[in-house]
C-alpha cells in the first residue's frame, strides 16, 4: 500500500544547530503514528517541514506517492495537511469562529463574510467534537485548555486528510482527553492518517498503532505500538537509563515557614484557601481542571486582585497588589504558558536569564554591563546544564526542556526563596522531566519554599513531600507525600461538600 506520507532522507539546518539529519518517516491511511522524542530531537522540525512552515535542505516528501514541496502552510492546507502546533497560534481579538476560519470565512455573493454561517459551521465542529463552546465569543479569557479546542477545531473544520497534533492533551483534563481520542477513533476510521507527538507514555500505548522515536535529530527507528514495551521506547528516546529514585520525604517539622496564606478569597475560583509552605518543603497542589490551582498561584504573585486574604512571607505580612510587590517579597512564579509569560523569545540565553535582575547589571547612565551579564549567564548555563550554542542563542530555538530551565535562572538571579512551578514540565520529554525533578530537589534542599501545580499525578506523587488538593475553588484536604495514592488525590479532588471547614493554616509537614 502506498502510505499517505512518506518522507526520506529529510534535513535541516539552522544557525549553528543541525535540527534533522537523514530523517524517515511514513503515515499510512487510517493509522495512528504517534512521532516521540526528548525535547530537541526535532519532531516538532519534521512537522513544520510536512505542513509548510520550513523550507526542508534536503530529502523528499511524497503525499499518496506524488512529490510535494509545499513552500508556505496555506499550499500544505490545501493539500489537506492540518496542523496543531505545540505553540498555540490564536488571534485572542478574534472571536472563536473567526479564528477556526480564519482565511476560509464563508461569504454571501462570493463578497461579504457570513457571519452567522460561520458561527453554525463552528458550531457544528464543536457539536462534532461533543465539546460546548460559544463560536461567538472572543478567544481572549480562554483557558489553554479550551484554546486548544479551538485549534483543534480549526484543523478539523478544513476536512484535512493528514492530521498532525503536537501535544494535543498537555493542558486537557481527563473528560476532554477521552472527547479528543473519540474524535481521533472516528477520523482513524474515516481512513485519515493522523501523526500524534506526545510525551505522555499512556496515550500512545491506548491510541497509537505504530510509533517511531527520534533522537538528537535522527530516526532511531519505528516499532508496533502493540509489540513494543515503555522501557524500550524510553531507552530509544534517551539512549541512557533514567534514574526512577522513590521520594524521599525530610524532616521539616523544625524548618521555619517560608510562606503563609491566610482565607484567601476571589469570587467562585478562590474560597477561603488556607496553607502553610516550609523552607526546604515541595508542596504540591493537584485537583482537576478548573479547581482554581493557577488561580491561587496568581493571586499569590500579585497577577490577580482579591477580595480578601493576607500573606505572610518569613512571617511578616506583606500586601501584594502586583508581581512586582511579589518579586520584592522574594516569590518567584513560573507559568503554565511559558512562552507567553516566562520569556522573551526573540531575545539571547543571556538577556533572558538577565530580565527580572537588569537593575543588577545597570552602571553609569543606564548602561547595562554585558561582561557581568554574560558572566552570570554562563555560570546559569553550566549549573542547570542548559543546552544551548552560546549564551547569544536565541531562546526561541531552543528546546522545551531548555527553555523552562532558562525561566527557572532568572528567578535564581532574583534570589527567589519562594517559587511557584505551574505546570513544570508541561510540553517536556521523559528525558528533560527527569532533570527537572532532580532540579526542583536540588532546590529544595538548599532551603527554596517551593509550590508545585500539575495536572499530572505520577509528577504530584514524585515530587512532592506533601500535597494540597482542590477542588471548585476550596482546598479539600491535604495529604502526606511518599504514601500517597492516585485515588487518594482523586476522592479528594472530587469533594464538592460546601460545608468544609479549614484551620486557618495546615502545618503537616
Amino acid at each position: 500500500m502506498t502510505p499517505l506520507v512518506q518522507m526520506q532522507g529529510i534535513e535541516k539546518r539552522f544557525p549553528g544547530v543541525h535540527a534533522l539529519r537523514d530523517v524517515h518517516f511514513d503515515l499510512r491511511k487510517g493509522e495512528v503514528h504517534a512521532l516521540m522524542g526528548e525535547n530537541g530531537a526535532g519532531k516538532s522540525t519534521l512537522m513544520k517541514i510536512l505542513s509548510g512552515v520550513y523550507k526542508r535542505d534536503g530529502g523528499t516528501v511524497r503525499l499518496e506517492g506524488q512529490a510535494v514541496d509545499f513552500v508556505t502552510p496555506r499550499a500544505a492546507q490545501d493539500a489537506g495537511i492540518g496542523i496543531i502546533h505545540q505553540e498555540l497560534s490564536l488571534m485572542n481579538d478574534l472571536s472563536i469562529a473567526q479564528n477556526i476560519f480564519v482565511g476560509r470565512e464563508p461569504r454571501r455573493m462570493g463578497i461579504i463574510i457570513d457571519d452567522r454561517q460561520m458561527v453554525r459551521d463552528a458550531r457544528a465542529v464543536f457539536e462534532s467534537m461533543n465539546v460546548v463552546l460559544d463560536p461567538a465569543r472572543p478567544v481572549l479569557g480562554l483557558s489553554i485548555a479550551r484554546q486548544q479546542m479551538v485549534e483543534i477545531a480549526k484543523a478539523l473544520s478544513n476536512d484535512s486528510r493528514v492530521l498532525v497534533m503536537d501535544e494535543p492533551t498537555a493542558a486537557l483534563n481527563d473528560r476532554e482527553i477521552e472527547e479528543l481520542f473519540r474524535i481521533i477513533r472516528t477520523l482513524r476510521a474515516e481512513g485519515k492518517g493522523i501523526i500524534y507527538i506526545s510525551h505522555k507514555m499512556d496515550e500512545i500505548r491506548r491510541i497509537s498503532d505504530r510509533v517511531t522515536i527520534m533522537r538528537d535529530g535522527q530516526t532511531i527507528g519505528t516499532r508496533v505500538t502493540a509489540d513494543t514495551s515503555l522501557d524500550q521506547i524510553i531507552s530509544m528516546m534517551v539512549g541512557r537509563k533514567l534514574d526512577r529514585e522513590d521520594v524521599r520525604i525530610p524532616d521539616l517539622s523544625a524548618a521555619p515557614i517560608a510562606l503563609e496564606v491566610r482565607n484567601l478569597t476571589r469570587g467562585r475560583e478562590i474560597r477561603d484557601v488556607s496553607f502553610s509552605l516550609r523552607k526546604g518543603e515541595i508542596l504540591g497542589f493537584a485537583g482537576l481542571m478548573g479547581a482554581g490551582r493557577t488561580e491561587v498561584a496568581r493571586a499569590i504573585f500579585g497577577a490577580d486582585p482579591v477580595e480578601r486574604g493576607e500573606i505572610y512571607v518569613d512571617g511578616t505580612r506583606r500586601r501584594i497588589r502586583s508581581p512586582v510587590d511579589a518579586v520584592r517579597a522574594g516569590i518567584g512564579y513560573l507559568s503554565e504558558d511559558r512562552k507567553h509569560f516566562g520569556l522573551a523569545l526573540p531575545m539571547s540565553v543571556r538577556d533572558n536569564i538577565a530580565l527580572t535582575a537588569f537593575d543588577k547589571f545597570r552602571r553609569f547612565a543606564g548602561v547595562l554591563d554585558e561582561k557581568a551579564m554574560r558572566s552570570v549567564a554562563r555560570e546559569s548555563i553550566a549549573k542547570l546544564d542548559i543546552r544551548t550554542p552560546s549564551d547569544r542563542q536565541e531562546v526561541r530555538l531552543l528546546s522545551g526542556g531548555n527553555q523552562q530551565k532558562i525561566v527557572i535562572a532568572k528567578w535564581l538571579l532574583r534570589e527567589c526563596d519562594v517559587l511557584i512551578f505551574d505546570e513544570p514540565t508541561r510540553g517536556i520529554d521523559v528525558g528533560a522531566k527527569s532533570e527537572i525533578y532532580r532540579l526542583l530537589n536540588s532546590l529544595a534542599a538548599e532551603g527554596r519554599a517551593i509550590i508545585v501545580i500539575s495536572s499530572e499525578l505520577p509528577e504530584i506523587l514524585r515530587l512532592s513531600h506533601r500535597i494540597a488538593v482542590m477542588c471548585e475553588g476550596r482546598l479539600t484536604g491535604f495529604l502526606p507525600g511518599g504514601t500517597t495514592t492516585q485515588e487518594e488525590i482523586m476522592a479528594l479532588a472530587t469533594q464538592t461538600d460546601r460545608n468544609i471547614v479549614f484551620p486557618a493554616v495546615q502545618e503537616s509537614a
